[in-house]
């Protein structure tokens, strides 16, 4: 029961986050999450394992915007990233999402990649979605949304670009299953890739997509981001 209630609590923790960043892409004021450290609240203590399970796009309006985060934000995202390194054996999936965390560290802070003990991208490389059927490489590209930052090239996206067709089917798919996550997750990528079938209907899609599952703000947040790169012609 004290587990549950912790895992709610933490689930809370990411979609305020989460709602902090769709804001700040609408426009608004950017919620700092550092603010949140130290104050006596319920979740207090899990704000950066929040910051670790929202990943890079927490950052993400600074990346699109162009705009440097303050200090405060900056050293927690950094701390999150410290304190829950990838390990070894982790999922394939889970490496990336910490890699593009340190990613985007190194855009703000340039840092130098590959430092002692941290995996480069030709390290993690791609075995497991080359290959992979269409339902299974979009359900990894949707956990792996964060990537999906115009500018930004690696093997993951390589991968991508590689299969819009079947990121498209996995799209609708995804649709058809009500799965809104996966689908506001595929929709970014298409954004940014060449290829798309006309007749998918992205911007359509994407519309519906946010209309039926917008009020998870993790939905939210990947719909609003499509439609800040769509707006600006995918180059920042």
């Amino acid at each position: 029961m004290e587990q549950s209630g912790t895992t709610a609590l933490l689930q809370g923790a990411v979609q305020d986050l989460a709602s902090g960043v769709v804001s700040a892409l609408r426009g608004g004021d950017h919620v700092t999450v550092s603010a949140a450290i130290g104050e006596d609240t319920p979740t207090a203590n899990l704000v950066l394992p929040a910051v670790r399970v929202l990943g890079a796009d927490l950052l993400l309006p600074r990346v699109l915007f162009r705009s440097q985060p303050d200090l405060a934000e900056l050293a927690v995202f950094r701390k999150a990233v410290d304190a829950f390194p990838a390990r070894a054996d982790a999922a394939p999936a889970v490496r990336w999402s910490h890699w593009a965390m340190r990613r985007t560290l190194r855009r703000f802070e340039a840092a130098p990649d590959g430092a002692p003990g941290q995996d480069t991208a030709a390290d993690l490389g791609t075995d497991w979605l080359e290959g992979a059927g269409w339902q299974y490489l979009t359900q990894q590209l949707a956990v792996l949304a964060a990537l999906a930052v115009p500018g930004e090239d690696g093997p993951v996206t390589e991968v991508a670009r590689s299969r819009p067709v079947d990121v498209a089917r996995g799209f609708v798919r995804a649709v058809r299953r009500r799965d809104w996550q996966q689908a506001a997750g595929a929709g970014r990528w298409l954004t940014l890739l060449d290829g798309v079938p006309a007749e998918l209907g992205l911007e359509t899609g994407l519309d519906f997509v946010e209309l039926m599952g917008g009020g998870d703000p993790r939905v939210a947040l990947q719909i609003q981001a499509a439609r800040v790169m769509r707006a600006a012609g995918a180059v920042v």
